[in-house]
């Protein structure tokens, strides 16, 4: 690979799966990338080695063990604003790049990305400190369109948003469906599009949305 400076880069690869690990740090001896590559399989683990040693990129998944890794980029950041941090995850990047990108992540990548891809996006946050795929530019372009929605809920069908306040209320899956004699896995499957629409991850933040906004 070219275009490298010679300014030693060192990388934290954080992700609970060691082959992964392994594999992103073949990947980076490809492109040449002269530093040192240290490894974390918790967020815990993580923080002690940003705190600890000088890193310049994080590549890290967004699930753990031990947590989310969105909760704690933003202490990244505040650490050491200058590091740059790719996601590289196998979580939907059509519903959930947006929140990573918004918790202060420089870009976000599918472990379904083919090799070249994978090389180019840790090119791409090297050299320009970003890296942003034709995705996320999309959901970025609509994040932005909709922000003329003050009340987020306005994004839910008339059905979702009966839905959705019977779920604030405490209600389950199966008491949704007998109200409304319904399947069950049909409650489940609008549950899944109401959460992908708000962009949230659970039954308390349904509630303190519908709560803030009604």
């Amino acid at each position: 690979m070219n275009n490298l400076d010679t300014k030693t880069i060192n990388f934290l690869l954080a992700d609970d799966h060691s082959l992964i690990r392994q594999g992103i740090e073949f990947l980076i001896e490809e492109i040449g990338f002269d530093g040192e590559v240290f490894h974390a399989s918790t967020l815990q683990k993580v923080l002690e080695t940003v705190e600890t040693q000088q890193i310049e990129i994080v590549i890290i998944d967004a699930l753990f063990p031990d947590g989310n890794s969105a909760n704690i980029i933003s202490q990244i950041k505040n650490l050491k604003p200058e590091i740059k941090i790719l996601v590289f995850s196998g979580v939907d990047e059509s519903t959930q790049s947006i929140k990573y990108i918004n918790a202060g992540a420089n870009g976000f990548l599918s472990k379904l990305s083919e090799e070249n891809d994978i090389k180019e996006a840790i090119l791409k946050i090297h050299q320009t400190g970003k890296y942003i795929s034709s995705i996320t530019q999309g959901l970025l372009i609509d994040s932005l369109q909709n922000r003329n929605i003050i009340n987020p809920l306005q994004r839910l069908t008339e059905r979702e948003l009966e839905i959705a306040e019977m779920y604030a209320k405490g209600y389950g899956n199966l008491e949704i469906a007998n109200n409304l004699n319904v399947k069950q896995n049909t409650i489940s499957t609008i549950k899944k599009r109401i959460f992908d629409k708000l962009h949230i991850e659970n039954i308390v933040d349904l509630a303190d949305l519908i709560k803030n906004q009604h």
